[in-house]
């Protein structure tokens, strides 16, 4: 898919101005596609239709699986009354004063759930300004009001003489107005009419994925292509001191060794060569010992988070305030305390990273194909690493086998990889990594230590809440710049750590700064995931000591969000909350994800004799606001949970010497088919402002896995995730 797309300076001002109307000559392509390349006229910033009816919209999300590829033109479609069957999908270019998310401050940027959110409101602005120039066009031709005029789908209908004009009739003849007109978000569309939000379509992309045609970045193949791949250093910020160059250039195939600052490139003619050499350097490579992580051990650098933890001499800013628990806490009647930790994960993507680059022998032009979260990062690394303007890289975005915040940093460094190598050459270069080169260069969910203390007053009501977080560093490393954007506030790692939407008062959650040195990132459901096992895992304790049931206590804390208790009581009713069962327990979790209010109970069972815990079954109420794609929500919320059920059970990664241990699925274990039950997805539908649903439910498994296995057997696990060993542990 080429997104390198010429804009005239009018077709800019006009897209900057709001407006997102253009007509073009097109051949007709049949049903919604995404389609392979902008051919014919230059398109203009989002919406052509040709004379034969074929509409044209550009997307501006990543699609890595999540359906927002499909999810964001239909929102134009909707308000523009197009024909969905004549639409077809282009990726948008890396121009972001145009195609810019919102929610990233104008970044190109496909993350934290939120490409609907944060381009609802403008994208069904841009479809109704497109139907408005319609309208026009069509008043005049017909020699009618325009206030006459109403559309159907892809027509433009005058009922009092019964006259009809197709949108392609239309669009043949149209003059398109220098500003875009006008509309106010009273003149779009009431929920109650929509066709398209609301409603299940197929999503654009999945045929080809299912025929074998969609193309990743790893399908790409170019003329005169080498193969690379890279020896990253084991512990970030350590440089290569020497490897056996004689022994890697006798690989057959080999064509040169690349240094880097990093580590060490080789170029191939194949990618079996490639690895070969890799491995060559691998067994013979020295480095040096920069970088902060040698000698870290994650286990024992665990153990010391825990008992930071506790000091309360340890210095720690605040994350967030409300009331003032410092002055409160000490005079609650009664207090209780309670620790949770969590390991590091990986994002184990189906697709492991690569990227390939074809860079100019005089190194000022780059052309990338690559599966990005970010296309303006692509672009920018790219630009950065050869020393050149970021007008002379022209970007193929492709399709993602998976992101999961692994495809997002700033530096991006599978890409930069192909580009370095290519540069080297003056060739295209497809850079490769092997699972266990993701794995053991893998960036990874922060290791973290929980203190929570709750205080109560006389009667036992909850009033006071502090949370203090003790976690390896994220936003420094993998984006200095939104860090320091945030005012030097690492959001990823403590998005989640209040009790949002709970009837407390007075509450504070603290972070006490930890850097290893480790090489961190987001990674699914962020800093929600560790934070809300601690936050619900503490919940539902406090319930058990308080002699409540766990659904009605929270119930009795969200007695103001409405929402919330909607969702809790619908999981509740699906669970059969409250049903004696034979050798199984259930466990609720209840979250506010960024306004997603979303509830679940899991039913598990135990083998107390190898420690393995087993999910029977699966219920999930979300509520995420107006659902564009509602059996999307599902398929979405199913993923999260068993993306969940891999974090809260198996999924580990230990750190020795300051490097990864684990290097593929055998000891990195991810969810079986075996492993995952029937899940039970029920999304509420309402009409608030849509919000996210492609991680919402993960973040939900732990604690109420955990929540289960205390309900179950009255031993309560701290440590994520619940390994066989641990829980065997706990139990003896």
């Amino acid at each position: 898919m080429n997104t390198h797309v010429t804009l005239s300076r009018r077709e800019v001002m006009v897209g900057v101005a709001g407006l997102t109307f253009a007509f073009a000559a097109r051949q007709p392509v049949g049903a919604a596609v995404i389609a392979a390349d902008t051919s014919g006229q230059a398109l203009t910033p989002w919406v052509s239709i040709a004379s034969d009816g074929t509409i044209t919209i550009l997307s501006a999300a990543t699609e890595m699986g999540q359906g927002s590829m499909t999810s964001l033109p239909l929102i134009i479609a909707e308000e523009l009354d197009a024909d969905w069957d004549k639409v077809r999908i282009v990726p948008a270019p890396p121009f972001e004063k145009i195609y810019g998310n919102p929610g990233f401050g104008g970044m190109m940027y496909t993350a934290g759930s939120n490409a609907v959110t944060s381009n609802y409101k403008n994208l069904r602005l841009f479809g109704a300004q497109a139907r408005r120039v319609l309208l026009s066009n069509a008043a005049k031709t017909l020699g009618v009001a325009e206030s006459e005029l109403t559309t159907e789908p892809s027509l433009v209908v005058h009922a009092k003489s019964g006259r009809k004009l197709s949108y392609g009739e239309i669009a043949a003849k149209a003059e398109v107005p220098a500003e875009a007109p006008a509309v106010l978000p009273e003149d779009l569309k009431k929920p109650a009419q929509f066709r398209l939000i609301g409603k299940d379509v197929m999503r654009a992309e999945l045929p080809r994925k299912v025929n074998g045609s969609a193309q990743y970045s790893i399908d790409v193949q170019l003329p005169g292509m080498l193969y690379g791949a890279v020896v990253r250093a084991p512990v970030e910020g350590a440089k290569p001191e020497r490897f056996d160059e004689a022994k890697v250039l006798a690989v057959k195939g080999m064509v040169k060794t690349v240094p880097l600052p990093w580590g060490v490139g080789v170029i191939a003619e194949t990618p079996w060569a490639a690895f070969a050499a890799r491995n060559e350097i691998e067994r013979t490579a020295t480095w040096s010992k920069d970088g902060n992580a040698w000698g870290f051990d994650s286990e024992k650098g665990l153990e010391a988070f825990a008992k930071t933890a506790l000091d309360p001499d340890a210095k720690a800013t605040d994350w967030f305030k409300l009331g003032d628990v410092r002055a409160e806490l000490p005079k609650a009647a009664s207090t209780f305390a309670a620790e949770y930790l969590c390991d590091y994960a990986y994002h184990a993507q189906m697709e492991p990273l690569n990227g390939v680059a074809s860079v100019s022998p005089a190194g000022d032009t780059a052309e990338i194909w690559c599966g990005t979260q970010s296309q303006t990062m692509a672009v920018e690394a790219t630009a950065k690493a050869l020393g050149i303007e970021r007008d002379k890289v022209k970007l193929h975005d492709t399709l993602i086998g998976g992101g999961f915040g692994r495809r997002g940093p700033r530096d991006m460094d599978f890409l930069v990889d192909a580009v370095m190598l290519s540069k080297a050459v003056g060739k295209p270069v497809k850079s490769m990594w092997t699972r266990e080169d993701d794995v053991r260069n893998g960036r990874l969910r922060p290791l973290s230590a929980h203190h929570l203390t709750a205080g109560f007053d006389a009667a036992g009501k909850l009033t006071a809440w502090q949370h203090r977080l003790v976690g390896d560093r994220v936003t420094p490393f993998i984006d200095p710049v939104r860090y320091n954007a945030a005012g030097k506030k690492d959001f990823i790692l403590m998005l989640g750590a209040d009790a949002k939407g709970y009837d407390v008062p007075h509450q504070l959650v603290e972070q006490v700064y930890q850097d290893t040195g480790v090489r961190t990132a987001p990674l699914r459901g962020i800093g929600f995931t560790a934070n809300k096992f601690a936050t619900e895992s503490f919940i539902d304790e406090i319930a058990h000591r308080q002699g409540f049931d766990p659904i009605k206590y929270r119930l009795a804390l969200l007695a103001n969000t409405p929402r919330a208790r909607a969702v809790i009581e619908r999981v509740a009713q699906m669970a059969e909350w409250g049903r004696k069962r034979d050798g199984a327990a259930l466990g609720a979790a209840y979250i506010d994800y960024s306004g997603t209010q979303i509830g679940t109970v899991v039913e598990i069972s135990l083998n107390r004799e190898t420690g393995k815990i087993k999910l029977r079954n699966v219920w999930c109420a979300i509520d995420c606001g107006v659902a564009v794609q509602p059996d999307n929500v599902v398929a979405q919320t199913e993923s999260s949970i068993v993306y969940g059920i891999g974090l809260a059970l198996t999924e580990r990664i230990s750190i020795k010497d300051g490097a990864v241990e684990q290097s593929n699925f055998y000891d990195y274990v991810v969810p079986r088919n075996s492993d995952v039950p029937p899940m039970h997805v029920d999304v509420i539908q309402t009409d608030n402002h849509p919000t996210g649903v492609g991680q919402m439910a993960t973040p939900t498994i732990t604690p109420a896995v955990g929540n289960a296995l205390m309900a179950m057997t009255g031993r309560r696990l701290r440590h994520a995730p619940f390994t066989e060993e641990r829980v065997k542990k706990a139990l003896s």
